[in-house]
C-alpha cells in the first residue's frame, strides 16, 4: 500500500509541476517517499495542492497496470528521465524489466502494487528534504517528497500522535533542555561533549557496566586511540574500511639519516589492539577463556547526511570485549554471553527483546565445520533463552556468523543494540594460537561482543526511551533539597552531605525563590525525590518529600527517606 502510495504522490507531483525528473519512491516502516529533480523548490506551503491531487487520484479508484517490457521498449518509454535510465541499466541481464500504470503515470518498477488507487487507504504529506542521488555527495541534490499513509484515518492519526510523541521525546531537544550533552561545531560535527549532568549518567552506567563484567569473569584492558597503518594493513581495515577512518596522520619516527615517515591512523575498532595484547605471551589451553572488555573510544568517518545527533557520530565509545576460547568451550561461552548480555538489557528497563541470526554467506573464510558449530552454539543460546529470533540464511559477515540483538522502546520502535559476531578472519590474519591438550599449537575462537553499542548512542536511546525521566539509579540528580526560606539554608545543606555520604547524587536549591517556583523548576528537570524543609521540619528534624511520581508523600526522618531511596535505586 505505501510503495503504492509513493507513485500517487509521483503521480501528483508530475501532474503539477513541469519537466519533473524521477528517481525511486520506496516505502518505508511507516510511509514512503520519492526522490525529484525539478525546478521548483518544494516546501510545505505546496503540500495541500499535492494532498488534493493525490486524495483525487484514490478517489477515482484507477488500477495499477502491470507490463512486462523489453529493454529497449523501457528506454524509450522511459526518454528525458536519465535518473530512470541508469536505473534501468542496474537491472541485471536475463532479469525481467516491468513497467507498471496508473492512470496516465507510468514508473519502472519491481511491483507489487494494490490493485487499485482506492485500496491505499489514508495518506498525509510530512517533510520535504535534499537527497544526493544515490546517496554520493558528488551527484546531484534531489529533493525527496516524504508522505504517511496506512489503512484507515484512524490508524494514521494513531500512527501521526507517535511521531508528535517521539519528536517531544526527541534526544537533540531534551539533551539540550536537561543540559546532557552538546556537539560543537566549532569543535567538529558528530564529536560530542558529556555536560555535568549527562557525565553523571554516562558514569553511573559505566560503573554498573564494569561491576557486572568483573562478576561475569572478564577483565578489563585499556589500548591506545592510533595506530600504524601497517596494523590496520594486517587487520585489513585499510583494504575494506578506509571510506570510514579518518585520513592518516603522517609522522616523522627516527632522526637523521635514520628518519623515515610512518604513517598512523586513529582507531575506527577496538580488536586488533586486543589481539596485540594476546599476541604479548603464548597460551595454554588451560589459560582460555580469556575475556577482555573495553570502553574504548573509535573514531569513524560519518558524512553529512548519515550523522543524527548521538544517534550516529563520529567519536564513539564502544563498550567492546573479545572472548578467545577453544572449540571444547565455545557452545557455553556463547551461551553465557547471551545470558549476560540480556541482563544487562533488562536491567536498562528493556524487555522486550528479539534476536536475528546471520548464517554463513557463499563467500566466506574460515573451515565449514568451525561455522557450523559456531552457527550451532549461537541457536543454541537463543533457544535455551527462549529469545524469539529469525533466521538470516547466508547473511552473516564472510569472517563469522553473529547474532544481533534488537529492543523495542517506549514507542515500540526497535533498535539494534547487542552484537555476538564470530570471527574466523582476523586470528588467522595475526597468526593467533594456543597449545593445545597434545602439546600442538591451535587457532582459538575469537568473538567480538558488545552489548549496548556505542554509549553515545545508546544514551541517545535512552534519553528517548524514558522522555529524559530517568529511573532513579540513573538519574543524574535523584534527589534536590528545597529551603523554604534563607533560614533553612544550614538545615539543607547538613542534608546534602549526609545523603553525599551515601552516594546519593543530591543538591540544594539556595536560589531566592517562591517554593512553588523551585517544585516546577526540579519537575520540568526531571529530578526523581524533592524534599521540602521548613521551619517546622528543621525543628523536627525530618524532610517532607515529593516524588516525581506519587507527589506528595508527606514528612518522615531522613533515615526513612533514606530506605526508600534504597528500594527504588534497585527498581
Amino acid at each position: 500500500m505505501r510503495h503504492s502510495a509513493a507513485h500517487v504522490m509521483a503521480a501528483a507531483v508530475c501532474k503539477l509541476y513541469p519537466d519533473v525528473k524521477l528517481d525511486i519512491g520506496p516505502s518505508t516502516e511507516d510511509g514512503f517517499y520519492y526522490d525529484f529533480d525539478m525546478a521548483h523548490r518544494l516546501s510545505p506551503e505546496d503540500f495541500p495542492a499535492i494532498d488534493a491531487a493525490i486524495k483525487a487520484l484514490i478517489k477515482a479508484g484507477l488500477p495499477f497496470e502491470r507490463r512486462e517490457v523489453t529493454r529497449d521498449e523501457a528506454a524509450a518509454l522511459l526518454a528525458g528521465q536519465p535518473y530512470k535510465l541508469e536505473r534501468l541499466a542496474d537491472i541485471p541481464a536475463g532479469e525481467a524489466v516491468t513497467l507498471y500504470t496508473c492512470g496516465g503515470f507510468t514508473d519502472l518498477c519491481r511491483g507489487p502494487h494494490v490493485a487499485t488507487t482506492a485500496e491505499i487507504g489514508a495518506v498525509k504529506l510530512m517533510a520535504v528534504a535534499g537527497s544526493y542521488y544515490r546517496g554520493d555527495e558528488n551527484n546531484p541534490m534531489l529533493q525527496r517528497l516524504y508522505g504517511m499513509a496506512d489503512v484507515s484515518q484512524e490508524a494514521l492519526d494513531a500512527a501521526l500522535t507517535r511521531i508528535e510523541e517521539a519528536k517531544r521525546r526527541d534526544h537533540r531537544k531534551l539533551g539540550k533542555e536537561l543540559e546532557l550533552f552538546s556537539i560543537c561545531e566549532e569543535v567538529g560535527p558528530g564529536l560530542a561533549h558529556w555536560h555535568p549532568k549527562g557525565a553523571r549518567i554516562r558514569v553511573a552506567i559505566e560503573d554498573f557496566w564494569r561491576r557486572e563484567h568483573f562478576r561475569a569473569g572478564y577483565e578489563m584492558v585499556f589500548s591506545p586511540h592510533v595506530g600504524r597503518a601497517k596494523l590496520w594493513e594486517t587487520s585489513g581495515h585499510l583494504g575494506f574500511y578506509r571510506e570510514s577512518m579518518f585520513p592518516c596522520m603522517n609522522v616523522t619516527e627516527g632522526e637523521g639519516s635514520h628518519a623515515a615517515v610512518e604513517q598512523y591512523f586513529v582507531k575506527p575498532m577496538n580488536c586488533p589492539f586486543h589481539i596485540q595484547i594476546y599476541k604479548t605471551r603464548r597460551y595454554s589451553y588451560r589459560d582460555l577463556p580469556l575475556r577482555w572488555a573495553e570502553l574504548g573510544t573509535v573514531y569513524r568517518y560519518e558524512k553529512e547526511g548519515v550523522r543524527h545527533g548521538l544517534l550516529r557520530v563520529r567519536g564513539f565509545t564502544q563498550d567492546d570485549a573479545h572472548i578467545f576460547c577453544t572449540p571444547e568451550q565455545i557452545e557455553d561461552e556463547v551461551r553465557a554471553t547471551v545470558t549476560f548480555a540480556l541482563r544487562i538489557l533488562r536491567r536498562f528497563g528493556f524487555t522486550d527483546i528479539t534476536a536475528y541470526l546471520s548464517t554463513r554467506p557463499e563467500k566466506a573464510v574460515g573451515l565449514p565445520e568451525r561455522w557450523e558449530q559456531a552457527t550451532r552454539s549461537l541457536e543454541s543460546a537463543l533457544k535455551a533463552e527462549a529469545i524469539a529470533y529469525q533466521v538470516d540464511e547466508g547473511g552473516g559477515a564472510f569472517y563469522g556468523p553473529k547474532i544481533d540483538l534488537k529492543i523495542k522502546d517506549a514507542l515500540g520502535r526497535p533498535w539494534q543494540l547487542g552484537t555476538i559476531q564470530f570471527d574466523f578472519n582476523l586470528p588467522e590474519r595475526f597468526n593467533l594460537s594456543y597449545i593445545g591438550e597434545d602439546g600442538k599449537e591451535h587457532q582459538p575462537y575469537m568473538v567480538h561482543r558488545a552489548l549496548l553499542g556505542s554509549l553515545e548512542r545508546f544514551f541517545g536511546i535512552l534519553i528517548e526511551h524514558y522522555a529524559g525521566a530517568f529511573p532513579v539509579w540513573l538519574a543524574p540528580e535523584q534527589v534536590r533539597v528545597l529551603p523554604i526560606t534563607a533560614g533553612q539554608l544550614e538545615y539543607a545543606r547538613g542534608i546534602e552531605r549526609r545523603l553525599r555520604e551515601e552516594d546519593v547524587r543530591v543538591t540544594v536549591d539556595a536560589d531566592n525563590e517562591k517554593l512553588g517556583a523551585k517544585i516546577r523548576k526540579a519537575q520540568l528537570e526531571k529530578v526523581p525525590y524533592m524534599l521540602v524543609v521548613g521551619g517546622r521540619d528543621a525543628e523536627a528534624g525530618v524532610v517532607s518529600v515529593r516524588s516525581r511520581a506519587d507527589g506528595d508523600q508527606g514528612a518522615m526522618t531522613l533515615e526513612a527517606f533514606m530506605e526508600q531511596v534504597k528500594a527504588a535505586l534497585t527498581e
